[in-house]
C-alpha cells in the first residue's frame, strides 16, 4: 500500500493542534500536491522536499504524491510541515518503516541540503505531543524551548539522515536539554530616593496585583518607580513561566531558556497601534498584552497614545484574556498583565509643581486629562500624584529607602495569605468573592458610601476601592479590613476628583 501517516502540530494562538499528515503515491503523470488548506509557504515545501531527499541520496518517487494535512479546515503555515512530508513520501514509498512513525511526532523546516531549521511554537507542541504519550523530534535551534516542557521527550535531530537513521534503529538521537536557568540582577527598589507614598503605592499595587497610574511633572521618578517593579514582585511559578514562555514561543520572539522563569516587563513606545497592543495579523499573533502575561506592562505618557489603542485594553483589563477574531479562524490569547501607567499632569507637564511655572489655564488641563477614557480609568485601582524631590533629597549621600528584596518578602507574605483564603489575588476577586472576602464594619460602610457619593464613584470603582483596602489589610496581617486600610485605599482614587487647575 503507497500510504503512509505521520503526526505533526500546527499553530494556532497559543495552541497545537494535531495535524495527520497523510501521503498516498498513485500511478499517472509525476505531480506533486498538498491540500489541507496550506498556506503559499506550505505549498512551497514541495521544493524544498524534493531537493532535501534527493541531497540525502534518497529517491523521490515519480508517481503522483498526494500530501493531505488533515484537519483540512484548520489553516497551516510556515515551513514546520518539510519533516514531516518528507518522512512520509520515504514511508509511503517504502524507503523507511512506516510502522516506526506510529510513536513520534515532527516539526522542523528543512534546507535544501537536508538540515533541519528551527520553526515557531516548538514549546506548545512539545506540551501538547506529552499528553498523547509520543515522542517529539525537533530541530536544534528548537531543543532548548521544547526541553522546558519537562514531562515530555523531547529528541533532537540535526539533518532528515540522523531522523531516518533513528527510525530505523542504527542511531540514538541526543534528549533535548533545556540550559540551568540564570537569574539576572533586577534593578533595585533602593535606588529610588524618597518619594515615600509612592514607594508605598508600588508595594500594595505589588501585593495584590492591582493596576497603577503615576501622574507627576517630569523627571520626578514614575518610569524609575515602575521599572523597580518586577523587583519586588514574587518570583514565577513554573506554571504561570510556562504559559509566558508558550507566548513568547508562538510570537516568533524566541524564548530565552535561561530567562524563562523572570516575569516579564514590556514598555512598548506611545506610538504603538491597537493591534500591536492586542495582537492580530492574518495569522495571528500575541500582542504586548499577551506577551506581558503574568507580569508588567508599563504605558509611559499615557495622554500621548492613541485614543483607540488606549481603549482596547478595557476588556482585557477585566478578563485577563483576548480573543482576536478574523475572517477565517478566532484565536484567544491570554492577557492577565499588571498595568502601570505613567502622565504629566498637564500639557507643560508643571501642574501642580512648587515652582508655580506651569501656565496651562484649567480648560486645557481638563482637555489633556480627557484623552484618558472614564471607563479606562475606573479600571485602574490607585491613583497616585507625584511630587518633584527637592535637590538635597537628591545627593548621593542622602539615605537609601528599602531594597526590593525588603519590599518583596512583604509582598510575598501578603499574596500567600490571599491564596489561602481565596485561591487567587485580590485584584482577580469577582463581585461576589469581594462581598465575601472584603466586608466592612457598618461604620466603614457608611464611610465608603460617602466617599462615592461625593466622588461619584461607579460600582466598579467601590470594588476596586474593597479589593485595595483587602491589600493593605493582607500587608498589615490583618484579618478584617479597618478604617485606617479602607481610608489610605480611598485616598488611592486622585483622579477621580476634580482636576487641578493652574
Amino acid at each position: 500500500m503507497s500510504l503512509a501517516l505521520v503526526h505533526s502540530r500546527a499553530r494556532a494562538g497559543v495552541l497545537a493542534p494535531p495535524v495527520r499528515v497523510e501521503v498516498h503515491l498513485s500511478g499517472g503523470l509525476p505531480s506533486t500536491q498538498i491540500v489541507g488548506l496550506p498556506e503559499a509557504a506550505v505549498r512551497e515545501s514541495r521544493d524544498r522536499v524534493r531537493a532535501a531527499l534527493l541531497c540525502a541520496q534518497f529517491e523521490f518517487p515519480a508517481r503522483r504524491i498526494t500530501i493531505n494535512l488533515a484537519p483540512a479546515d484548520l489553516p497551516k503555515e510556515g515551513g514546520r510541515f518539510d519533516l514531516p512530508i518528507a518522512l512520509g513520501i520515504l514511508a509511503a514509498s517504502g524507503q523507511i518503516d512506516r510502522d516506526a512513525l506510529a510513536q513520534y511526532e515532527f516539526i522542523g523546516e528543512l534546507a535544501l541540503t537536508g538540515e533541519l531549521r528551527a520553526v515557531d511554537g516548538a514549546l506548545p507542541a512539545a506540551i501538547a505531543c506529552a499528553r498523547e504519550h509520543r515522542t517529539l523530534i525537533v530541530p536544534p535551534g528548537n531543543a532548548a524551548e521544547a526541553a522546558l516542557a519537562q514531562a515530555a521527550p523531547v529528541k533532537v535531530a540535526r539533518t532528515l539522515l540522523e531522523v531516518c537513521a533513528a527510525l530505523s534503529g542504527t542511531k540514538e538521537l541526543p534528549d533535548a536539554v533545556a540550559p540551568a536557568a540564570s537569574a539576572a540582577a533586577l534593578p533595585d527598589l533602593a535606588d529610588v530616593r524618597g518619594q515615600l507614598h509612592a514607594r508605598r503605592a508600588l508595594e500594595i499595587a505589588a501585593a495584590g496585583s492591582h493596576h497603577l497610574l503615576l501622574l507627576g511633572s517630569p523627571g520626578c521618578g514614575k518610569t524609575l518607580l515602575a521599572s523597580r517593579l518586577p523587583g519586588i514582585l514574587p518570583a514565577a511559578s513554573e506554571a504561570e513561566a510556562l504559559e509566558t514562555a508558550t507566548i513568547t514561543s508562538v510570537s516568533g520572539r524566541g524564548v530565552d531558556p535561561t530567562r524563562w522563569r523572570q516575569r516579564p516587563y514590556r514598555s512598548p513606545h506611545h506610538t504603538a497601534s491597537a493591534v500591536s497592543l492586542v495582537g492580530g495579523g492574518s495569522h495571528p499573533r500575541p500582542g504586548e498584552i499577551s506577551l506581558a502575561h503574568n507580569g508588567v506592562l508599563f504605558l509611559d505618557e499615557l495622554p500621548e497614545w492613541n485614543r483607540h489603542a488606549l481603549e482596547v485594553l478595557r476588556e482585557p483589563l477585566e478578563s485577563g484574556c483576548v480573543s482576536v477574531a478574523r475572517a477565517a479562524r478566532s484565536v484567544e490569547f491570554p492577557a492577565r498583565f499588571q498595568l502601570i501607567a505613567a502622565m504629566n499632569p498637564c500639557p507643560c507637564g508643571w501642574a501642580g509643581d512648587s515652582s508655580g511655572r506651569c501656565r496651562c489655564s484649567g480648560e486645557s488641563i481638563r482637555r489633556y486629562r480627557a484623552r484618558i477614557s472614564g471607563p479606562l480609568l475606573d479600571r485602574i485601582d490607585l491613583h497616585l500624584q507625584m511630587a518633584r524631590l527637592p535637590a538635597s533629597e537628591l545627593r548621593g549621600d542622602a539615605a537609601a529607602g528599602e531594597s526590593s528584596a525588603r519590599v518583596r518578602a512583604r509582598v510575598e507574605q501578603a499574596r500567600a495569605r490571599q491564596l489561602q483564603r481565596a485561591g487567587k489575588l485580590n485584584a482577580h476577586l469577582d463581585q461576589a468573592e469581594t462581598l465575601r472576602d472584603c466586608a466592612l464594619a457598618s461604620a466603614d460602610q457608611s464611610l465608603l458610601e460617602q466617599a462615592m457619593d461625593r466622588l461619584q464613584l461607579s460600582a466598579r470603582s467601590m470594588h476596586r476601592i474593597l479589593r485595595v483596602a483587602r491589600s493593605i489589610a493582607d500587608l498589615a496581617g490583618a484579618h478584617d479590613i479597618q478604617r485606617p486600610h479602607l481610608s489610605e485605599a480611598i485616598g488611592y482614587r486622585q483622579l477621580d476628583r476634580v482636576p487641578a487647575t493652574a
